[in-house]
C-alpha cells in the first residue's frame, strides 16, 4: 500500500506554512520597507543552508469530508543554518501573522530556540519583529483558551540564561519589538536595530496611553534615536542588510561556544608596524583632546576594530579587534566626552563588556586615559558610585589575560577598572597617575591658598603645573609599577608579543566561567 496520500499532505502543509500570513500580508510587509522572516533568514545565512525545525507546526482545520481545509502555521520560524560555514540556530517572529504575537505553536518554537542552541552548543541568532502576549491568549480569539502552564513547568527564562552562559547570542530588532520579544532581544551578547523600521519597547503606545495617559508615537517611545543612547541596543544600522552584515561580523570574532577558542584569521598586517604619529598624538597640554579611535586603528590589525554601544556611555569605548588575526576585547577612554570619565552608563557598559569577554575567554587590551568617576549632581543622582563599583569588581574578579597601556591619565578609583588581575602594564611618556586629576586635586588641597592669592587664576595654574611635573611616569617605571615605559610607536609590537605568550594559556581556561554574563 502506498503512503502517497500522506506524502501529498506533508507537501501541502509545507506549502501552506510557507505562505505565512498570505499574499496580502506579505505585500503589506514589503510596502512598509520590511522583509518577511523567511526572507530575513535567507538574507543572513549562507545560501541554501537553512534547515527548518517544525516546518508544519501550527493549527489545522478540516473540511466535512475529512480533507485538510486550511492550516494556520506557527508564527515563529526556527531552524539550523550556517554563517561563514559555521553552524548556528536562527529564529524569529512572523509579523505577517497576528503582528508576531505568538500563537500556540509559535510560542513553543520561540521557547525552543535557546534549548536547541544549548543542546548543540552553537550560536543563536534571533531576528525579532513581534509583540508579546495578547489578551486573547496564544490560541487567539476563535479558539478556547489553552490551559495555563503547570506549577512544575521549567522557568521560561532559565534556558535564556543558560544560552548566555554557553554560546554567542545575537539579536536584531527589524520592526516593532515589544513585550516578551523585547526582553529576549536584549538578552543577548550583541543587539542591533535598524534606524528606520525598528522600535523596541516594553509596552506599545496603546498600552502606555491606557495605563499612564501618555500619548506617544512608536518612534518617540522606542525608536533608534532613543535606544542608541539608552544602552538597550549595541548598534543602530541603516537597514536590514546592514544588520545582517553586522551580525555576521560580530560572530566572526567569537567561538562556537565557551568550550572552544575563537577562530584566528590569517593576517597580513606586520606585527612590528609602527605608526609614527603615535609619538605625538597626545598633546602636552592636558586640556587638549585627541582621537583615541585613531590610536586603536594604529595598534590593532588594520580595519579589525568592531565597536559596540558607541553612543551609550560614550566616554568609554568598547569593542572587538584582532592582533595577528587573533580576536581580543578592546576597552579605552574617549577624552572628547567628559574627558573620558566613567559615568553610570559608562560603568554599566564596562561591566557588561568585561563579563562578555570573560564568558568567551577573550583577552582584553585596555588603552587608559581615565580621569575617574564622573562627579556632580547628575552623576550622584544616576548612582555612578554603585555602577562604578560593579564595573571595578567585574574587572577585579575576571580571569582572562589583560594588558593595559597607560596612554595619558590613570586617576582615581575608576582607574581600577582598567587593570585586570596580573595585567601586563605598559606606559607612554604622556602617562600620569594619581588619586585625582591635577586640576581637581589642587582645588581641593589648596583652595584657601588660591583664594587668598593676589591673582587666584595665576596661582592655580602655577600649582597645577608644579604638581603635573611631579607625575612623570619615570618614577613608576623605576619602581616596577609598570612593566615598561615605551615609545608609543612600539605599542602594537609589544602587545603582539604579549598575546603570543598568553594565547596558549587560553586553552586551559575553556568552559563556563566563574560568573555568568548578564544583559
Amino acid at each position: 500500500m502506498s503512503w502517497q496520500k500522506e506524502l501529498d499532505e506533508i507537501g501541502e502543509r509545507r506549502r501552506l506554512a510557507k505562505a505565512q500570513g498570505g499574499a496580502a500580508a506579505v505585500e503589506r510587509q514589503h510596502r512598509q520597507g520590511r522583509l518577511t522572516i523567511r526572507e530575513r533568514v535567507e538574507g543572513l545565512v549562507d545560501s541554501g543552508s537553512f534547515r527548518e525545525v517544525g516546518p508544519i507546526a501550527g493549527h489545522a482545520e478540516w473540511a466535512e469530508d475529512g480533507s485538510l481545509a486550511r492550516i494556520t502555521p506557527a508564527n515563529f520560524v526556527l531552524g539550523f543554518a550556517r554563517i561563514t560555514d559555521r553552524p548556528v540556530v536562527v529564529g524569529g517572529e512572523d509579523y505577517t501573522m497576528g503582528a508576531g504575537s505568538p500563537n500556540a505553536a509559535g510560542l513553543r518554537k520561540s521557547i525552543y530556540t535557546e534549548e536547541l542552541a544549548c543542546q548543540y552548543r552553537v550560536p543563536l541568532v534571533r531576528l525579532h519583529e513581534g509583540s508579546g502576549g495578547s489578551v486573547t491568549g496564544a490560541a487567539g480569539k476563535a479558539q478556547p483558551p489553552s490551559l495555563p502552564a503547570p506549577v512544575y513547568d521549567p522557568h521560561r527564562f532559565a534556558s535564556v540564561g543558560r544560552a548566555l552562559a554557553s554560546v554567542p547570542v545575537v539579536s536584531a530588532a527589524l520592526g516593532t519589538v515589544a513585550g516578551l520579544p523585547a526582553v529576549r532581544l536584549v538578552s543577548s551578547h550583541y543587539c542591533v536595530m535598524t534606524a528606520k523600521t525598528a522600535q523596541v519597547m516594553a509596552g506599545g503606545p496603546a498600552l502606555v496611553e491606557r495605563a499612564l495617559g501618555e500619548r506617544v508615537a512608536k518612534d518617540a517611545l522606542g525608536g533608534a534615536q532613543v535606544h542608541a543612547k539608552s544602552g538597550v541596543v549595541d548598534d543602530v544600522v541603516e537597514d536590514e542588510p546592514a544588520a545582517f552584515a553586522a551580525i555576521r561580523r560580530f560572530l566572526s570574532y567569537l567561538p562556537q561556544n565557551v568550550w572552544a577558542l575563537p577562530p584566528s584569521l590569517p593576517s597580513e598586517d606586520d606585527r612590528r608596524r609602527a605608526e609614527a604619529f603615535l609619538g605625538e598624538i597626545v598633546p602636552r597640554d592636558r586640556r587638549q583632546v585627541y582621537d583615541m579611535r585613531r590610536v586603536i586603528g594604529a595598534v590593532f590589525d588594520r580595519g579589525s576594530f568592531f565597536e559596540m554601544t558607541r553612543r551609550h556611555g560614550p566616554g568609554q569605548i568598547t569593542g572587538l579587534a584582532r592582533l595577528m588575526g587573533i580576536p581580543v576585547g578592546v576597552y579605552a577612554n574617549d577624552c572628547r566626552h567628559l574627558a573620558g570619565s566613567m559615568t553610570a552608563d559608562g560603568a554599566r557598559k564596562v561591566r557588561r563588556f568585561v563579563e562578555f569577554c570573560q564568558t568567551f575567554h577573550l583577552p582584553i587590551v585596555s588603552l587608559v586615559d581615565e580621569p575617574g568617576f564622573m562627579i556632580g549632581t547628575a552623576a550622584e543622582q544616576a548612582g555612578t558610585v554603585r555602577a562604578g563599583a560593579a564595573a571595578v569588581l567585574a574587572v577585579a574578579t575576571c580571569t582572562v589575560p589583560w594588558a593595559s597601556v597607560v596612554v595619558r591619565k590613570s586617576m582615581g578609583l575608576a582607574s581600577a577598572a582598567h587593570y585586570g588581575p596580573g595585567a601586563y602594564i605598559l606606559a607612554w611618556p604622556s602617562a600620569e597617575t594619581g588619586a585625582l586629576p591635577v586640576e581637581g586635586g589642587v582645588a581641593v588641597a589648596f583652595g584657601r591658598e588660591i583664594g587668598a592669592a593676589p591673582d587666584p587664576a595665576a596661582r592655580r595654574l602655577q600649582l597645577e603645573d608644579e604638581f603635573a611635573a611631579r607625575r612623570s611616569p619615570f618614577p613608576r617605571a623605576e619602581a616596577l609599577a609598570v612593566h615598561d615605559l615605551i615609545d608609543p610607536c612600539e605599542t602594537r609590537a609589544r602587545l603582539c608579543d604579549w598575546l603570543e605568550l598568553v594565547q596558549p594559556l587560553l586553552a586551559q581556561r575553556l568552559g563556563p566561567t566563574s560568573f555568568a554574563y548578564r544583559p
